[in-house]
C-alpha cells in the first residue's frame, strides 16, 4: 500500500475509533431511570467512597442495580390498612420536587390570583393553557371520557390531588387518589403483589415503595401496542450464570423439606 494509501486508512480509523469512543462517552451521560422514563431520572453519585447510588443498563438506561436503596427518600406517610407498619419502615422517593410546573400551579400563574377562566367546579371545560404545557391533557387517555380533570386535581389548591371527600393529597402519595377507582389494584399493591420494592428482604424489613405515577403516566394510561397499562420496556438480557454452572436447572428444584 502506497504512504498517502495508508496515511488516510489510518486517520480514517482513527476517526471512527473516536466517534465510538465519543458515542459511549454520550450514552454514559445518558440520565438514568428507575420506573418510567421521563418521569423516574437518578442523578448518578457515589453513596460511599466507590460506591454508586446506581447502576444503570447500557442499553435501556434503565437502573439494575443499587448502591444504597434508601438513598433520597422519606416516610411513606399514612395509607389506610397500613398503620401496622412501624413509622420509617416503608419509604418513598419524593416525586413533587421534580414535576416542574408544580410550583406554578401553587399561585395558579398568575402572581397568586387566580385566572378568571380556570374552572372551580367538575363540569369540563377546555383548558388551552393546561393543553398547551401538557400535551397527554389534549388527548386525555384515563376513564374512557367519563373523567376529567378536578375528578384528580384540587379544585382550588392547583398543586395537590384529591381525595373522595375533596380534602386535598400531596403528589407524593397518588396511591390516595388512584385508589379511588382502582380499589382492586390499591388492595393488591398494599398487599406486594403490584408494583415494586426494593430494600431489605425479611417480610419486617425496610423497604422503598414505588408508588403509582412512578410507573403510570396517569394522562395516558392506555400507552402501548396493548392500548392498556403502559408501554413495556425492551427486556435485558439474561444475567450471567456462576463459574462452572452450564444451566438454570437447578431453579427447577423443589425447596428443601423441613
Amino acid at each position: 500500500m502506497k504512504m498517502p494509501a495508508l496515511r488516510a486508512a489510518m486517520l480514517a480509523f482513527c476517526c471512527v475509533a473516536a466517534s465510538s469512543a465519543l458515542a459511549e462517552d454520550a450514552k454514559k451521560d445518558e440520565p438514568c431511570f428507575e420506573s418510567r422514563k421521563g418521569a423516574s431520572e437518578v442523578e448518578r453519585r457515589e453513596v460511599q467512597p466507590g460506591v454508586p447510588n446506581v447502576v444503570c443498563s447500557p442499553k435501556t438506561h434503565a437502573v439494575l442495580w443499587y448502591g444504597d436503596p434508601f438513598d433520597g427518600t422519606v416516610p411513606m406517610g399514612k395509607v389506610p390498612l397500613l398503620e401496622g407498619i412501624a413509622e420509617g419502615q416503608a419509604v418513598v422517593k419524593p416525586r413533587s420536587e421534580k414535576l416542574s410546573i408544580l410550583p406554578v400551579c401553587g399561585v395558579a400563574c398568575h402572581n397568586g390570583v387566580t385566572p378568571p377562566k380556570l374552572p372551580k367546579d367538575k363540569k369540563p371545560a377546555p383548558i388551552p393553557t393546561m393543553e398547551a404545557m401538557l400535551p397527554d391533557v389534549k388527548d386525555l387517555q384515563h376513564g374512557h371520557g367519563r373523567i376529567w380533570c378536578l375528578d384528580c386535581h384540587h379544585t382550588t389548591q392547583r398543586n395537590k390531588l384529591v381525595d373522595n371527600f375533596g380534602d386535598p393529597v400531596s403528589f407524593d402519595q397518588p396511591q390516595l387518589l388512584c385508589g379511588k377507582c382502582h380499589g382492586d389494584k390499591l388492595r393488591d399493591w398494599r398487599d406486594g403483589i403490584h408494583g415494586k420494592r426494593i430494600g431489605e428482604w425479611a417480610s419486617t424489613g425496610k423497604k422503598r415503595w414505588f408508588v403509582c405515577t412512578e410507573c403510570h403516566n396517569p394522562h395516558n394510561v392506555q400507552n402501548g401496542d396493548r392500548h392498556r397499562g403502559f408501554a413495556p420496556l425492551q427486556p435485558e438480557s439474561p444475567p450471567q450464570l456462576p463459574h462452572g454452572m452450564t444451566d438454570a436447572k437447578y431453579e427447577q428444584r423443589p425447596p428443601v423439606s423441613p
